[in-house]
């Protein structure tokens, strides 16, 4: 296929990229280029060519000629998406279903959409399946929900939509994110020997590896229209549900000599448990490979081989906010994200 993976220089489209590339897939990548300061470490892969465009930019012509869109770009958690949800609004629920629409209407064929197991929100302790009510906590999930349910209808026997339900993200990328719980609890053993958590950590979480989130998606662009089109996947397995004091004490083990204090009852509305029955039925040949003690083991490696140290963990590029925050103290963003022009010198 002639892919457009959009995101192509985010935490999971830098795997993303070459998979697809390793795949056999003719790839283009798009990016407005927010978080391209950050490169951790090289991977040693070949990399898609990116187009630098912002999503509201993107037109039918410039979807012409593809097969299938992977679409990863969007202001990417919930803090970003309450600290501005109105911005959030416009980038990630209006600027995804244009593109859904554009892509459409430029005849591509297939349409992947990274949604989110944050759709669930707050619930008990029950398994959540595709069919369970939803109940978002923050603007990112909000956005998440309305773009699949103004995307859905557009399904059609030329156009197959597709909603990837990932679970909470982890794992070693170039583009490291240290924002995302597995990943923080990580940085913090390695460069500070001790995880304060400041709350009991009783809320569940389903997480995933970034590299099991790229997998998932290679299967949906291969697999059976009827099986897929317009439908909702979870994305993970059903052993990667933890509380999060469970992966706090998975990453503590890993990280010889790590302290860990657990706090009192938190604010944190968010707990959801959740089946990955239905991508295991609907696309067979999708299987995780990676657990949270995996994942944890392959970030202290790579934190020894770089000289990870506090200051590298703690940069604006590796936490989405901060970067945010920096683009536009310093003026290279405006108020609603677009670039501001370089003043010639």
């Amino acid at each position: 296929m002639r892919v457009l993976l959009t995101g192509a220089d985010g935490y999971i489209g830098a795997i993303m990229g070459p998979k697809l590339i390793e795949a056999g897939h003719d790839v283009v990548g798009l990016d407005t280029g927010f978080y391209r300061r950050g490169w951790l470490f090289d991977d040693h892969r070949t990399h898609p060519k990116v187009v630098s465009k912002d999503l509201r930019s993107v037109t039918a012509d410039d979807l012409a000629g593809f097969d299938a869109v992977v679409h990863l770009s969007e202001l990417s958690n919930d803090p970003i998406g309450e600290n501005d949800p109105g911005l959030t609004m416009e980038i990630n629920h209006e600027g995804s279903v244009g593109l859904a629409r554009k892509a459409k209407e430029a005849g591509v064929k297939r349409f992947v959409y990274a949604s989110s197991c944050s759709t669930y929100g707050a619930g008990s302790d029950e398994m959540r399946t595709e069919t369970s009510e939803l109940a978002p906590q923050t603007a990112y999930a909000r956005c998440k929900i309305l773009v699949e349910e103004a995307v859905r209808p557009m399904a059609s026997p030329g156009f197959t939509p597709v909603f990837m339900r990932n679970a909470t993200a982890y794992g070693a990328s170039p583009r490291q994110r240290f924002d995302i719980v597995l990943n923080n609890l990580c940085g913090f053993a390695h460069t500070l020997g001790e995880i304060r958590m400041t709350s009991d950590g009783s809320p569940w979480r389903p997480i995933v590896h970034i590299e099991d989130i790229c997998e998932a998606m290679l299967c949906a662009l291969s697999a059976d229209r009827e099986a897929i089109s317009g439908e909702s996947f979870n994305v993970g397995a059903d052993s990667e549900n933890y509380r999060v004091r469970e992966i706090a004490e998975i990453v503590a083990k890993t990280f010889p000599g790590c302290q860990l204090t657990i706090g009192d009852s938190g604010g944190d509305t968010r707990s959801y448990r959740v089946s990955f029955a239905k991508i295991r039925e609907r696309m067979p040949h999708f299987r995780t490979s990676w657990t949270a003690e995996r994942g944890a083991r392959q970030l202290k490696a790579v934190f020894e081989r770089i000289g990870l140290d506090r200051e590298m963990f703690e940069a604006a590029p590796f936490t989405r906010l901060k970067e945010i925050k920096h683009l536009r103290n310093t003026g290279q963003v405006d108020e609603r994200l677009h670039w501001n022009a370089t003043e010639a010198v």
